[in-house]
C-alpha cells in the first residue's frame, strides 16, 4: 500500500493520491494557518473508521444473506485535548441501515465488525472508546 502527498498551495494544503489514482485534499486546522482546502488529516481517521466498519458490516449482513438497500454512517469524535498529542478519546458511531433486516443478524454483524474484522476500529480502541449504535429503517 502506497500514499503519496504533494504541497499544492498556502503552507499545509495537500493532495493524497493511492496507488489507484484517487485524490483527496488535506489541510491543518485554521487555527495554525490551515486555509478550509480539504479533510483535516484527524477527520481522515475518521473517514477511514466509517469506511472500513461500513464495508464490514455490507459484507457480513450480505454473507448472511441480509439484503441492505442503503447504509447510512455518523460519526463524532472528541479529543483529549488536555494532552500534547490529541487523540480521539470517545468516538461514537451510529449506521442507520436500510431494508427488511433481521435485528438479531444486525447486532452480530456490528459486534464482529468492532470486535474482530474492521482494522482501523482496532487501531482506535487503543486510545479511545468506541461505541455504535443502529437504526433499521
Amino acid at each position: 500500500m502506497e500514499i503519496n502527498l504533494s504541497r499544492k498551495s498556502g503552507l499545509f494544503n495537500f493532495e493524497a493520491t493511492n496507488e489507484s489514482g484517487f485524490k483527496v485534499e488535506l489541510d491543518a486546522n485554521p487555527s495554525i494557518g490551515g486555509q478550509g482546502k480539504g479533510f483535516r488529516p484527524m477527520e481522515m481517521i475518521l473517514v477511514g473508521l466509517g469506511g472500513c466498519s461500513g464495508i464490514d458490516m455490507v459484507n457480513i449482513l450480505s454473507k448472511q444473506k441480509e439484503i441492505i438497500t442503503d447504509l447510512k454512517i455518523k460519526i463524532n469524535a472528541t479529543r483529549k485535548t488536555e494532552e500534547m498529542t490529541a487523540v480521539f478519546d470517545v468516538v461514537n458511531i451510529h449506521f442507520d441501515l436500510f431494508g427488511n433486516l433481521n435485528t438479531q443478524k444486525v447486532e452480530r454483524a456490528l459486534a464482529l465488525t468492532f470486535e474482530k474484522y474492521c482494522s482501523v476500529s482496532a487501531i482506535l480502541s487503543h486510545t479511545a472508546t468506541i461505541n455504535f449504535s443502529y437504526k433499521i429503517h
